[in-house]
């Protein structure tokens, strides 16, 4: 083996290998986003103490999370999110147990 041609495999190795990595944690973070919009908007429509949180439900739940990733903005962003695409649904039910 060439010196070169190590050089050229390490680096297209890592170039695909980093790619990949992106389009997946991309997918997650989209699943999740989509997952907390779902459970937010099941509770909402569902949830047996809906009314004592009321119109703060989002502001409480922010609340109790020490991510900042979790924050009220973000919270109605994902509820927005999977209110603007409930299809993304199909797709995962093949790969996630939903309630």
């Amino acid at each position: 083996m060439k010196f070169e041609f190590l050089v050229n495999t390490i680096q297209q190795t890592h170039t695909a290998l980093q790619q990949s990595a992106v389009t997946a944690i991309n997918r997650h973070i989209t699943i999740r986003n989509w997952l907390i919009g779902f459970y937010i908007v099941e509770y909402e429509q569902k949830g047996e103490d809906r009314a004592t949180y009321g119109e703060n439900l989002l502001q409480n739940l922010s609340e109790r999370f020490d991510n900042k990733g979790l924050s009220c903005r973000n919270l109605k962003l994902f509820r927005q999110f999977y209110q603007t695409y409930p299809q993304i649904r199909r797709s995962l039910t093949a790969q996630l147990m939903l309630p």
